[in-house]
């Protein structure tokens, strides 16, 4: 949901669109292969039929440097299927949690693999944030379900390696990691059974593999040095490499690696080692707090045999990866080897004709074959590179409305001497028509720019992304298209299909229509084209919580998507509420010009909740029920999504000793609303606030989460924070990362001095993943528990995800331990919340996930978090 004032937004780059048997870039201004280097790429490429399809959790859970070696150095078709999309995860660029995550963590994905070459997949689950078990996820996941999405996506991508990227047992920590490995050990033979799951095979075949690897996490030659990431950290092997070498000859043995991927060697083409390439692909995962720098040298990976035959030279060993495989493929792969052997760097416009007479072969043998079908795509794409020809559907805007108009660039480019012609130009989607395009041929580097306007239908749906069309419970998305299953990328508006010609031989290119545009002070960027309303609705907060029987301002904004937008909206809020005024009339003028709305909100005089809804009526009869999120990254593309503007609102027997807060933004959270919803004046404080501000003015101050780990400026100011308690004042610090120490020495040392006395917190296993694990009160009397509220069990009622992360393992016995919560079956973790009195102030630190808690409208929440504000008055 778009939350009131609309954050100023950074362009966004590099668009790349997976459908679930293709993957291409969108207008990717800076590919990563261009020219020469991208021509014999792709010309190698033809001559490979092999594919590998990797498997693992989450975004960032996958090799790359295994990737790029199958994609970039063997030519193989290479997929990457990630369970889930990131939801569950930290953000260290922004506020966006929950799916709003997972559609910027898809988009740093593609990213990825437009660097590794790989291609993206997706099941329908959700991450549901750090699971101890297995079972759990698949509980929540539904075993069937996301074991018929992995099955679909091997009976689509058809590979001769399934390579996962976890081992399905406890070592692997994460349980939604175990899940993976779990489950795909069991798609690798369900794919191949024509039993399970048949309804698929109105589309697809079934599939066997011929060997179930997996892939170790850090390189063989770096083992020992504790667990890292499963990505860049090492190497592959070389382009034009035969495959991967033998370890030993000796037995095989479960998870012990038998074949060495020496990700470290070097490519020419591409100027990068495979292990170079790996850490250019991780760095797209810049939410993930992923960015590393390059690494040299040898660095094998290690793959270990789970089912098939084992591989004694190669990850092909025993498989076909010729034309052979394709049925009367010989002749087109002898003309497809004539063309990587005699390609001219200097002149690749040599190339078309033989690649020409391949494609008439193999258009034949596509009618049956799925390799045939897949190669003809990529020769089409060869023979446009070869010619240095540009294509471009290019729209004038980059939102419309239902039933508006775009006007459209249909450009097309030859910067070759041939002959080429261009024949017709084919639109699909808010139209199916051919483009006004005069055919003929393509005079030579002299652009074709046709412009047109298409009317967009009036009942066109907005612009969300597939996933979310549907409303979805907690653990998974509903997808009715079968088709859709799998499939990484959001579905562009509209495409355009060029019908080219040379000598009477055809071929085509297809192209998403995008919105290029420029910042004058960066770069130039590409985004997605989005259907919108006339208006948007921004709120606040997506849930509010206030102290009952305590009126309460709320105000919402109503945004012009569009020119010259009146009308009426109301706040319905639920029953036992009351709203005034009913309605209030807006009148907008320009294009993002906004309206600021304010209703006073009475709540009952006792705890109460239910469901509130903003809605807008335009003077043209529309009614809009949506906020208008725009996700914009400089390393992603824009994207588009529309959240309800509607919530939760909830009454409670709240009260507050402090007023005045000043908040330490880090990664950034959604709690100052939550604390303005308590009655709080909250600043944002800046670097110059904690330079040289007077901090005596404020009652309380909280960091946000991993503050530590984002701001120098807190880092540099801790000592002014711990005076500022120790002189009459309230720090409540949130969780950090202990896992952000190889950020920098200072972090490190920030982590070390974080309290007025020393304490220590720990990783992944110092957690409570269960959102409901009984909390026990340690300290019945401490004033964290009792002033201003009295604090139950019932507070802990109704939190969302998990209890808390990263707890302290070790403190100072100055310090308090409050409460304590564990999941089952493990030991005690008192280390979630520590207080202690210094000086005249108060230091509380907290792993509880208030970040989680404080949005999703947990009253219980509040109530505690109004305790912690209070500490500090509330010993005086």
């Amino acid at each position: 949901m778009a939350k009131f004032g609309p954050r100023l937004l950074t362009p966004g780059v590099a668009f790349c669109l997976s459908l679930p048997l293709l993957s291409w870039p969108l207008a990717a201004e800076q590919p990563f292969l261009n020219g020469t280097p991208a021509i014999r790429y792709s010309l190698e490429k033809l001559n490979v039929l092999g594919s590998v399809l990797m498997i693992g959790a989450h975004p960032d859970d996958e090799n790359n440097a295994v990737l790029a070696w199958c994609s970039r150095g063997r030519k193989a078709r290479t997929g990457y299927l990630s369970c889930t999309r990131g939801e569950g995860g930290q953000n260290l660029l922004g506020s966006e949690q929950g799916v709003l995550l997972g559609v910027l963590r898809t988009q740093e994905l593609l990213g990825a693999r437009s660097v590794d070459g790989a291609v993206q997949y997706f099941t329908r689950a959700i991450d549901f944030g750090f699971t101890k078990t297995e079972a759990e996820a698949e509980e929540k996941w539904g075993h069937d379900r996301i074991l018929s999405d992995m099955v679909w996506v091997i009976r689509q991508q058809r590979p001769d390696v399934v390579i996962l990227c976890f081992s399905g047992t406890p070592a692997d920590g994460h349980g939604q990691h175990q899940a993976s490995a779990v489950l795909g050990k069991e798609a690798f033979d369900a794919a191949a059974d024509p039993s399970r799951f048949p309804e698929q095979l109105k589309w697809v075949k079934p599939w066997r593999a011929s060997r179930l690897m997996r892939s170790n996490f850090r390189p063989l030659n770096e083992r020992g040095r504790g667990r890292g990431g499963p990505g860049p950290g090492g190497r592959v092997a070389s382009a034009p490499a035969p495959g991967a070498t033998e370890r030993r000859t000796a037995p095989v043995l479960p998870n012990e690696p038998i074949l060495e991927i020496p990700a470290g060697d070097f490519d020419p083409v591409t100027g990068y080692s495979y292990r170079e390439i790996a850490t250019l692909s991780r760095n797209h995962h810049k939410s993930q707090a992923m960015v590393s720098i390059l690494s040299y040298g040898a660095a094998p990976y290690g793959l270990a045999l789970v089912k098939g035959e084992a591989p004694k030279h190669d990850i092909f060993d025993g498989i076909d990866v010729s034309w052979n495989r394709v049925r009367g493929g010989q002749r087109a792969g002898e003309l497809l080897a004539r063309a990587e052997r005699d390609f001219d760097d200097l002149h690749p416009e040599k190339t078309i004709p033989i690649l020409l007479d391949a494609r008439s072969l193999v258009a034949n043998l596509a009618e049956t074959d799925q390799w045939a079908k897949w190669k003809l795509d990529e020769i089409d794409s060869t023979i446009a590179l070869c010619a240095g020809l540009h294509t471009e559907l290019q729209a004038d805007a980059p939102v419309v409305t239902p039933g508006g108009t775009e006007k459209l660039h249909i450009t097309a480019l030859n910067r070759s001497h041939l002959p080429i012609t261009i024949q017709r130009v084919h639109l699909s989607g808010w139209t199916d028509e051919d483009a006004s395009v005069k055919a003929g041929p393509l005079d030579y580097n002299k652009l074709s720019d046709t412009q047109m306007s298409v009317k967009v239908p009036a009942s066109e749906a907005y612009s969300q992304p597939f996933w979310l069309v549907s409303p979805h419970p907690a653990y998974y998305y509903e997808i009715s298209d079968q088709t859709l299953i799998g499939r990484a990328d959001i579905l562009p508006q509209l495409t355009a299909r060029f019908d080219f010609a040379l000598d009477d031989k055809r071929f085509s290119i297809e192209q998403p229509l995008h919105y290029r545009y420029a910042d004058p002070s960066k770069d130039q960027f590409v985004r997605p084209v989005a259907v919108e309303p006339p208006v948007a609705i921004d709120l606040p907060a997506a849930n509010f919580v206030f102290p009952e029987g305590t009126p309460r301002e709320v105000s919402i904004q109503i945004r012009a998507l569009s020119p010259k937008q009146s009308g009426q909206a109301r706040f319905e809020a639920p029953a036992g509420w009351k709203v005034e005024p009913a309605s209030v009339l807006f009148q907008l003028t320009d294009t993002g010009s906004a309206q600021e709305l304010r209703f006073r909100l009475t709540p009952p005089g006792t705890p109460a909740s239910g469901e509130f809804h903003a809605i807008a009526r335009t003077a043209d009869g529309t009614v809009v029920r949506n906020g208008v999120d725009v996700i914009d990254y400089s390393h992603i593309p824009a994207q588009t999504v529309f959240e309800a503007s509607s919530g939760s609102m909830s009454s409670a027997n709240l009260k507050l000793l402090a007023h005045k807060v000043g908040y330490v933004m880090g990664a950034t959270d959604q709690v100052p609303e939550a604390l303005r919803q308590m009655g709080c004046d909250v600043d944002l404080l800046d670097e110059k606030d904690l330079n040289s501000a007077d901090l005596s003015a404020y009652d309380a101050i909280v960091t946000g989460v991993r503050a530590y780990s984002v701001r120098a400026d807190l880092r540099a100011n801790q000592q002014r924070l711990l005076d500022y308690v120790k002189n009459g004042g309230d720090l409540i610090v949130q969780y950090n990362n202990n896992g952000d120490r190889r950020i920098s020495p200072s972090v490190a040392f920030a982590f070390d001095h974080l309290g007025p006395y020393p304490f220590s917190f720990a990783g992944n296993n110092a957690r409570v993943t269960d959102e409901d694990a009984p909390v026990k009160i340690l300290k019945p009397d401490s004033p964290l528990l009792n002033i201003p509220n009295k604090i139950t069990a019932q507070d802990f009622a109704g939190w969302v995800q998990e209890r808390g992360l990263y707890f302290a393992d070790k403190w100072d016995k100055n310090y308090q331990t409050v409460i304590e919560s564990h999941d089952k079956g493990e030991h005690e973790l008192p280390g979630g919340m520590l207080y202690t009195r210094y000086g005249k102030g108060a230091y509380v630190f907290t792993a509880y996930s208030w970040f989680r808690q404080l949005p999703a409208g947990v009253p219980g929440a509040y109530r505690i978090f109004a305790n912690l504000l209070s500490a500090g008055k509330a010993g005086q």
